[in-house]
């Protein structure tokens, strides 16, 4: 048995990349930056000068080029892109506000009915990066469950006394949470992933800082707890234009059936050994679980080579992504020593990127029975750049269908059984996500 054998949490994904000028370091992102942008849309409506006007124009240019330039499509969308210039620029030159003018090129990629096309303003920087990050965190994990902050998992021995699964983040660092998650999940462009990001961002900062926190017990009483934040599970790792993201692994077993669970898929080595390791102690257990729960995705690849161990028919592949001028097939590679007993894959809001392609991959081809609920529907591989009048443009640069022939973007992927953590659940020592996953495995040897 191998318990955090490798671990960290995971702010980032391989498939969103950031692209700053230079004379901007004051405002680098950290990596989870990205996964925020979209929560702190701050209008500006001042009245615009001659400057202002000309790098709204220079902004449009820069977003409609882009797009032209850098979509998979030679007509993006299908759409004379020509034409859409023509008709939107007009629109740019007569904005009397940035708000204005930004709405307009909203208008212009919303044209596109795509994901991953957005444009966010300047005010956004600027907020992230007086927020605070750092790569403490407070020992414990939590999520959002039913519009309240739950201690889901107690990460390490050196978790803060007493806080247990179930509890409730009632308060961080001065923030109080209930009502920073209601406002946000009013907002219909709010999507999970980045409701998760926003409140792991007030329970983080800097290595040994000490962060006030008042929780919500058992019994619902108040308990405050001075939090000292403590360095992050795991190992870094770094991969093409992306920070070092700390990468953790964990492998047990639940009685006869194997468990694995790790945060994202970086580290390329080491992750892909403990994943083989982890399925080959495994041969004779009565099923596997994989918790790609929160796991917000990363190097495209190692899909293909996890697969490998639960896959032994040759030619199969999970899907396949197009690019402009290139096409990307997700096959598989099998092994011939692949684990052939039943496989479930959990997943929820705040599984992305990778995570999709893998759990979707794997669904399509029966190989894997998916619980939870619908992943994040974020599977593209994406680039957020600054324009020249200081907002943010985030532009695809590619497009996956799924081996059954769907689109994940947008979509996401269904579990076969929806499944919901609940707070209950927790207080009572259990994971219902789990609890599920282990009941279907053992239906499945009963069969046999």
């Amino acid at each position: 048995m191998r318990k955090f054998s490798r671990a960290a949490r995971g702010k980032s994904n391989r498939y969103i990349r950031i692209v700053q000028p230079r004379k901007s370091r004051a405002s680098v992102l950290s990596a989870r930056a990205p996964l925020l942008l979209f929560l702190l849309a701050i209008p500006m409506f001042a009245q615009l000068t001659a400057q202002q006007r000309q790098l709204n124009l220079a902004s449009f240019e820069t977003v409609w080029s882009t797009i032209r330039d850098k979509h998979w499509e030679q007509n993006p969308a299908g759409l004379n892109w020509q034409a859409i210039h023509e008709e939107y620029r007009p629109q740019v030159e007569a904005a009397a506000s940035t708000e204005a003018a930004r709405g307009v090129m909203r208008a212009m990629i919303g044209r596109l009915k795509q994901t991953h096309f957005a444009i966010f303003p300047a005010a956004v920087y600027q907020v992230l990066d007086a927020s605070g990050g750092g790569d403490g965190w407070p020992g414990f994990e939590a999520r959002v469950l039913g519009g309240r902050v739950i201690v889901t998992n107690i990460g390490t021995p050196r978790s803060p006394a007493g806080v247990q699964p179930g509890w409730e983040v009632l308060r961080a660092n001065g923030v109080e949470l209930p009502p920073l998650v209601s406002k946000l999940e009013t907002d219909p462009a709010i999507h999970e992933l980045q409701l998760e990001r926003a409140v792991e961002a007030r329970l983080s900062g800097p290595i040994d800082a000490v962060r006030p926190m008042v929780f919500a017990d058992l019994s619902n009483t108040r308990v405050m707890r001075d939090v000292k934040l403590i360095p992050p599970r795991g190992e870094f790792a770094g991969f093409g234009n992306l920070p070092p993201q700390p990468v953790w692994f964990e492998s047990k077993k639940l009685g006869n059936t194997g468990y694995i669970r790790f945060n994202m898929f970086l580290d390329l080595v080491h992750v892909m050994q403990e994943f083989g390791d982890a399925v080959q102690q495994c041969a004779h257990c009565d099923g596997i679980v994989i918790d790609l729960r929160g796991n917000p995705g990363g190097i495209g690849g190692m899909a293909m080579g996890m697969a490998g161990w639960l896959v032994s028919q040759p030619g199969l592949r999970l899907g396949t992504m197009y690019m402009r001028g290139a096409t990307l097939n997700f096959a598989i590679n099998p092994r011939a020593d692949a684990y052939g007993g039943p496989v479930a894959v959990l997943v929820d809001g705040s599984s992305a990127s990778t995570s999709e392609i893998f759990a979707g991959g794997l669904k399509d081809l029966g190989r894997a029975r998916i619980f939870g609920t619908r992943t994040a529907a974020a599977a593209l591989p994406s680039v957020i750049t600054r324009l020249p009048n200081g907002d943010g443009f985030q532009y695809a640069v590619a497009n996956y269908i799924s081996e059954g022939g769907k689109a994940l973007e947008g979509n996401g992927v269904v579990p076969d059984v929806e499944v919901h953590l609940t707070r209950e659940a927790l207080l009572a020592g259990h994971d219902s996500v789990v609890d599920a996953a282990l009941d279907w495995i053992q239906t499945q040897k009963a069969r046999k």
